[in-house]
């Protein structure tokens, strides 16, 4: 994305920090355990799991403050389970507008309304809109909260070497460069990534055609937090647009460009507010409007080979760029953040064997495989990249003006978590009738006072359907639930089952007639502790 605004830091409603580098350096003794490059939101949300885990980490920037703009504004509820574990969720909760519909229209007739996934059983709704300098400024405060982790901005990474199992990083800020060693680096610094540059390493893909201009306007819009998708406007023919409603008045406006039509010239600002004035008067907004920011973006499906290279890992957007359509780049960096935060931090402590992490980028880049599937179909949809394309996405909307069906051929796919069934640190499904498998999300259930996911442990839970054994392990927390009781009930779970949880919430292994020391090996064996 290339950012435009106001001026430097100008906001109609966002103050932005400035961030002074540290004078003097704090002295390091020995190698830092873990350096994060980049903090955005995944390199915070890797500091904090970090963190929670008791595991000490150096955050640098080359900034001297958050990222301007809306940029990634729709968070997943499986990215709130993640806010909730690494104790930053309270003002995200306040702050969001949460939404669960989506409304489509195709020449200015509604096509398509759909419902995500919600029930009583769920904490969190589907989706939370938030702009990305809010996210960035509640991860702030929970860092600063947070002993553990230190930050430096404006402290850019200049080189990174390394050398079996650690890295000698060379960082430079207002004082002039200096040297550092780390046994890991999480490189968390985006999609110009100055890590993978360092290591000689490239994205491999595809890029989409088409361009898309995003602007983040303010005004007093009479409308519901419901996403709306516009295909082939009268004030964009053959054009798609999108308009999502965010806090403090500011409404997201995502437009794609004409075939022809030149980037530069179309995100001057007298263009992008008459770009935008035809957006406003195809939906009927008569009203005041300010132009508070704007940006442009295309679709890629672009990932490393690897995400790991010695003692460097890559997480968000420096290990993959994936379309924006079904809301996934955010969500799947924040996954990848705690899936390897918290391996690391086991590995750290003693209480797993290095091989753990070998898991990282079978799940990780599993997951973006996964998401370029579904996330090209939406960008395919979207914005057609061949004419045969754009001749049958055409074909579908104008058959959807009669029929109900083809209309559901717009549903944009949103994300949903990924399933670690072929990881190496999944155990083999053991016949799960109900409830979730091996290697899924946890399926929450509401409790009396709350919520299944609220009795987690920190790091490993057995969840044991009726009494339970004595059980003992030291990165183990046991919850029993009733065999007559709500989670039995919503699992179809029989008396004697049990689900060990990971520390990221998604089920390590399932067996229908659980052996306590059986389970306890198979996770000492997963984690490469002595039996």
């Amino acid at each position: 994305m290339r950012p435009h605004g106001r001026g430097p830091l100008e906001s109609l409603y966002f103050t932005y920090p400035r961030f002074s580098a540290p004078t003097p350096r704090p002295a390091h003794a020995g190698p830092v355990p873990v350096v994060i490059v980049g903090a955005g939101p995944v390199g915070m949300v890797a500091a904090l799991e970090l963190a929670r885990h008791g595991q000490r980490s150096l955050l640098i920037d080359a900034k001297d403050t958050f990222n301007d703009g809306s940029r990634a504004i729709c968070v997943a509820r499986a990215s709130y389970h993640i806010l909730d574990r690494v104790k930053a969720l309270q003002p995200f909760l306040q702050k969001s507008l949460p939404w669960t519909t989506g409304r489509t229209f195709y020449r200015g007739q509604q096509i398509l309304e759909f419902e995500m996934p919600d029930s009583a059983d769920d904490r969190f709704r589907p989706m939370y809109n938030l702009q990305q300098q809010y996210i960035e400024a509640y991860l702030c405060d929970a860092i600063a909260a947070q002993p553990l982790i230190e930050t430096r901005w404006q402290t850019a990474l200049e080189t990174i070497t390394t050398q079996g199992d650690s890295a000698t990083l060379t960082l430079r800020d207002p004082a002039g460069s200096y040297t550092m060693q780390a046994r890991y680096v999480l490189a968390a610094d985006g999609a110009r990534s100055a890590c993978r540059k360092a290591l000689g390493l490239r994205l491999k893909g595809e890029n989409f055609e088409g361009h898309y201009v995003i602007a983040d306007v303010r005004m007093d819009h009479d409308y519901p937090t419901i996403r709306r998708a516009l295909f082939d406007p009268a004030c964009r023919p053959g054009g798609t647009i999108l308009i999502h409603k965010q806090p403090d008045d500011i409404w997201r406006i995502d437009y794609q460009l004409r075939d022809g039509e030149d980037a530069a010239c179309a995100t001057t600002e007298a263009n992008v507010r008459a770009s935008v004035a035809g957006v406003l008067a195809e939906i009927g907004h008569t009203g005041d409007w300010d132009l508070e920011w704007w940006s442009i973006y295309t679709a890629n499906t672009l990932a490393l080979d690897d995400y790991r290279h010695g003692p460097v890992f890559f997480i968000g957007d420096s290990a993959h760029i994936v379309p924006i359509f079904g809301v996934r780049g955010l969500n799947n960096g924040l996954a990848d953040a705690q899936n390897i935060g918290w391996k690391l931090a086991l590995v750290l402590r003693g209480d797993a064997g290095a091989g753990l992490l070998d898991s990282y980028t079978p799940e990780r880049r599993g997951a973006t495989l996964d998401v370029f599937a579904n996330a090209s179909k939406s960008a395919r949809f979207m914005t057609p990249p061949t004419k045969g394309w754009a001749l049958m996405r055409d074909a579908a909307l104008s058959l959807a003006l009669r029929h109900d069906w083809a209309g559901r051929l717009a549903n944009p796919r949103q994300m949903t978590p990924y399933i670690y069934d072929q990881s190496p640190i999944t155990c083999a499904n053991d016949r799960v009738l109900g409830g979730p498998p091996p290697g899924a999300l946890l399926s929450d259930v509401a409790l009396d006072g709350g919520f299944l996911s609220e009795r987690m442990g920190p790091l490993f839970t057995l969840i044991w359907v009726g009494p339970a054994p004595a059980f003992n392990h030291p990165l183990v927390t046991l919850v029993s639930v009733p065999a007559d009781g709500p989670v039995a009930k919503a699992w179809s779970a029989e008396p004697g089952s049990a689900w060990l949880v990971r520390p990221d919430l998604h089920i390590a292994g399932h067996w229908t007639e659980a052996n306590a020391e059986a389970i306890i090996a198979t996770l000492n064996t997963l984690l490469e502790r002595p039996q």
